[in-house]
């Protein structure tokens, strides 16, 4: 968003805020101008707005939205300084500080919160620091995945996750959530990629974390708790990552099932083969029909559920050519396309969630199983979305057991959308409980944000609970960065 038309309003004249829950708005505060015009005098033009059209489109990700909360200001970040100026201020009238990359988290973790900024740190977007014989870089939060990975590829190198939005996510996003993506069950999620933090504490001091070197075992590992904590422990100002190497030859293969659990078994069969993909990608009926619709494609008619597999490296062929023969056994009908084919499909799956965002009618859950519980877990779904009379298409990042199930209905009528919801969200509970019965969590990658709060409980005992606000409560004293949020 360029300067000239991301702000306005930095005179600090009063802001009006409004919040509004399932459509029913509250009578607009009136915030103190003093409040603005500290901001504002620290900054430069253009990095505050106050105008409705701004904090309407900043106040929410795209996770599901229980209740609307307007921002007092959308603030912008350029530098360091800019975000210990701006956190010091909002300790000094203990305004709530609710930072933001891209806004692409779909667990409501950048949604605004009654009385609060929002602090985006997009414009922080530069690489400061690329060593390819230290295979190291060093960004700052607002750099693009996939703009790293570009400069990385130039080197030979790449940065490891990859979440489906890294097109447009930012890296201090993804530290935020401990994101993942496709590549997870080889190189890990975020956590694993990390080595140093810069993070701007509660009272606007400058902190660093962790190291340079891929080993380092001094102390408590901050880095790794800061990693996932959602923006509730410090602001993320800088990160330090540990870069992989570019594969020098990639195999795809494209394997047909005539269901969903012949294909769950089909990955377990892989991993008793002891080869490890880079990629296992597992897409069921549902999602088959609906890219075809996106793309005009022919999916649905080789088979009810595909298992994408990607090898990577320099013995990419020979692990290839095992995964083709054991899931040819278990009876799939197996491809191997060609490059621009197997590209396409490794998209096509990025983008599998569909072109819809989460709301009250429509939940995509991140819940993770041991993966010798895929094909049980998978049964589960399926009769569950048949018993509660709700709609069910299933995505995972196989290799890990990390499965996106998305429940959905279609309003009907508004005199029997309540009867759905309690059908909706009685699937979604029972999904829960059931992935938690298997020794699964709640969330492998998208983090709690506000919407899984719900369901938190259930996983973590108390104490395990109030340990967690003990620390919070250490990091963040007067409880204002992003409050109601992972914990």
């Amino acid at each position: 968003m360029s300067d000239e038309t991301a702000i306005a309003g930095t005179s600090g004249e009063s802001i009006k805020e409004r919040t509004v829950g399932r459509g029913e708005a509250t009578q607009p505060r009136a915030i103190p101008g003093t409040f603005v015009e500290e901001l504002a005098a620290g900054l430069g033009a253009g990095q505050v707005a106050d105008d409705e059209e701004t904090l309407t489109a900043y106040s929410v990700d795209q996770g599901p939205l229980l209740e609307r909360h307007l921002p007092r200001a959308v603030v912008w970040a350029e530098s360091v300084e800019d975000v210990q100026h701006i956190v010091r201020r909002c300790a000094a009238h203990q305004v709530p500080i609710v930072p933001r990359g891209a806004g692409t988290g779909v667990s409501g973790g950048a949604h605004a919160t009654q009385g609060c900024i929002i602090l985006s740190l997009e414009r922080m977007n530069r690489i400061l620091d690329l060593n390819p014989d230290d295979e190291t870089a060093v960004v700052e939060p607002g750099v693009i995945n996939a703009e790293l990975n570009a400069a990385a590829a130039n080197h030979g190198l790449m940065y490891a996750p990859d979440p489906a939005s890294y097109k447009m996510s930012t890296i201090g996003g993804n530290v935020a959530t401990n994101a993942g993506g496709l590549r997870c069950a080889k190189y890990g999620v975020t956590r694993d990629s990390v080595l140093a933090l810069d993070v701007v504490m509660a009272d606007g001091s400058l902190m660093h974390t962790g190291h340079q070197t891929f080993k380092g075992v001094a102390g408590y590992d901050l880095t790794a708790l800061l990693v996932g904590s959602e923006g509730t422990l410090g602001i993320v100002v800088g990160v330090t990552v540990r870069l992989k190497y570019l594969p020098r030859e990639v195999h795809t293969i494209a394997a047909f099932y005539q269901d969903f659990r012949s294909a769950a078994a089909g990955v377990l069969a892989v991993g008793r083969a002891r080869v490890q993909p880079a990629i296992m990608e597992l897409l069921d009926n549902g999602t088959l029909v609906q890219l075809d619709e996106l793309h005009g494609g022919d999916l649905q008619k080789r088979g009810k559920s595909l298992l994408l597999i990607q090898t990577d490296g320099f013995g990419a062929a020979a692990e290839a050519d095992v995964v083709r023969q054991v899931l040819a056994d278990g009876g799939a009908i197996v491809t191997t396309e060609v490059s621009a084919e197997a590209e396409m499909l490794v998209e096509m799956r990025r983008n599998s969630r569909g072109v819809e965002v989460d709301d009250e009618f429509r939940v995509g859950e991140d819940i993770a199983v041991p993966r010798s519980r895929l094909v049980d877990f998978v049964a589960e779904l399926e009769a569950m979305a048949a018993r509660f009379q709700v709609r069910l298409k299933v995505v995972a990042h196989a290799g890990d057991g990390n499965l996106h199930p998305t429940f959905w209905m279609d309003r009907v009528d508004p005199a029997t959308d309540a009867e759905a919801l309690k059908r909706l969200n009685a699937a979604l509970d029972e999904s829960i409980r059931v992935g938690l019965d298997m020794g699964g969590t709640i969330t492998g990658e998208h983090g709690v944000g506000q919407y899984k709060l719900r369901w938190l409980g259930l996983e973590q005992p108390e104490p395990v609970r109030e340990l967690q606000r003990r620390i919070k409560e250490l990091f963040d004293p007067q409880g204002i960065l992003n409050p109601g949020k992972a914990i």
